[in-house]
């Protein structure tokens, strides 16, 4: 007998949250706004909604029905999220030039004389990149 298959099976559905219902009547109510349901199916489907007590209750209501497209707000949050992650990887840029300088001039003082600066080829190869990222154009479809 398989006794894996039959745990399986038998797993407990996973219980909905309060904003995993709401998250659900967020599509659901955006459907209704494009036109994709109709208003007694919108409210058939919200109250079912309401009422569900599974991921896979929920999963049915909105199986059929694309994510809706981020706000304004959600896509301005998500905006200074990217900057900030942009401005970090800079100040690890920064940390980078402090720390390779420093490896530079110690050579420099080993040797008693100037040096070629070599941390130019790696910190400029990631300020590029950096710049890059910044320019690069994004897929509306998702994020990378």
């Amino acid at each position: 007998m398989d006794d894996h298959h039959d745990s399986a099976a038998s797993a407990p559905a996973v219980r909905v949250s309060d904003a995993d219902r709401d998250r659900a009547l967020g599509i659901l109510a955006g459907a209704l706004a494009e036109g994709r349901l109709d208003v007694q199916e919108h409210a058939s489907r919200a109250q079912a909604a309401l009422r569900a007590r599974t991921a896979d209750d929920l999963g049915v209501l909105t199986a059929d029905l694309p994510a809706p497209k981020p706000t304004r707000a959600e896509r301005a949050e998500q905006d200074r999220k990217d900057l900030a992650e942009w401005l970090a990887e800079w100040r690890y840029w920064l940390g980078g030039l402090v720390l390779m300088s420093a490896v530079w001039g110690v050579r420099c003082l080993q040797k008693g004389e100037l040096t070629y600066y070599w941390p130019v080829a790696p910190l400029g190869v990631w300020a590029a990149v950096l710049v890059a990222v910044a320019i690069w154009p994004r897929h509306e479809g998702g994020r990378d």
